[in-house]
């Protein structure tokens, strides 16, 4: 059974050795499923594929949502890197455009991975995809920090939610950004304590985060607060790699997530009923979506 106390997790990975999260998270899915370790890690390679079209895609040309709200960022925000005029570094640019891609991939609704939620898609590909391409690291090591990834999740998932409806964008893009900040940290050379730490300070950062998509649709402001949330994975991991450590353990970041998310009004709980949903843009905006579908 997966260890959800991550203190005891961390210790039980001592005692295995220093076995790394990546691997453990894989052992237990093996145990879980009956799967053999080669079946797992294929399962996982196609994942991976299909994050890399989708980080891709609409940085190479302009892709539009099916509502027509939104699209073709990825591809302007490509030219504009492209020209040398970021503030980020490399790493960090090239990141924003592959989350901004996966999220434009998702409005059009073709092909993504929910990673752990279809608005969340660009958060954990970005940064995995962006880190792996600066630092020239291979595909088995990709595979295993979609793995280290998916442990983070887990435990997001089974002590409190990732659902936005549930918990407020703090439980999707938050628990994405942990799951990036942690997934780098460890692929980078991180212990998984270290990573842990960098889950955190990703989700701390974004605690009492808002669900109030325009027009009821995962486009506005949720592909933008995929880019937002690539940065702070990458910023958390960062930390973590420099050895600085968050105050509050990761399990209870994670429960006061599950609190204030509990404690949140359900009209900033994907209901599009508050938040920038309901302001003068945003209605005229549901009311032109509205006549198209109408048309």
């Amino acid at each position: 059974m997966f260890i959800l106390d991550t203190e005891k997790l961390i210790q039980k990975l001592k005692e295995e050795g220093d076995q790394p999260l990546w691997e453990y998270a894989l052992n237990q899915e093996m145990e879980r499923s009956g799967r053999s370790r080669e079946e797992l890690r294929e399962q996982m390679d196609q994942s991976l594929a299909v994050m890399e079209r989708s980080a891709s895609t609409a940085r190479k040309e302009p892709v539009q949502s099916v509502s027509g709200l939104t699209g073709g960022n990825a591809c302007r925000y490509e030219q504009y890197r492209g020209k040398g005029n970021s503030l980020l570094g490399e790493t960090a640019s090239l990141a924003v455009g592959m989350a901004l891609s996966c999220s434009e991939i998702n409005a059009s609704m073709q092909c993504i991975v929910a990673c752990p939620t279809a608005g969340s898609c660009g958060i954990v590909p970005a940064v995995l995809l962006a880190c792996a391409q600066s630092r020239g690291l291979d595909r088995q090591t990709l595979i295993n920090a979609l793995f280290t990834a998916s442990a983070v999740g887990i435990i997001v998932g089974s002590r409190a939610t990732v659902s936005g409806a549930e918990g407020g964008c703090q439980a999707e893009c938050g628990a994405a950004a942990a799951m990036g900040a942690a997934a780098v940290t460890e692929m980078l050379g991180g212990t998984p304590d270290m990573a842990f730490h960098a889950a955190a300070m990703a989700l701390k950062n974004v605690l009492g985060l808002t669900c109030d998509p325009v027009a009821g649709l995962v486009e506005i402001p949720c592909i933008k607060r995929n880019a937002s949330g690539a940065m702070n994975a990458l910023l958390s991991a960062d930390l973590a790699l420099a050895g600085v450590r968050s105050y509050i353990p990761f399990d209870e970041v994670v429960d006061a997530m599950y609190a204030i998310g509990k404690a949140m009004p359900q009209s900033v709980r994907e209901t599009s009923k508050g938040g920038l949903a309901v302001t003068p843009t945003g209605m005229r905006m549901k009311k032109e979506t509205q006549r198209g579908e109408e048309g």
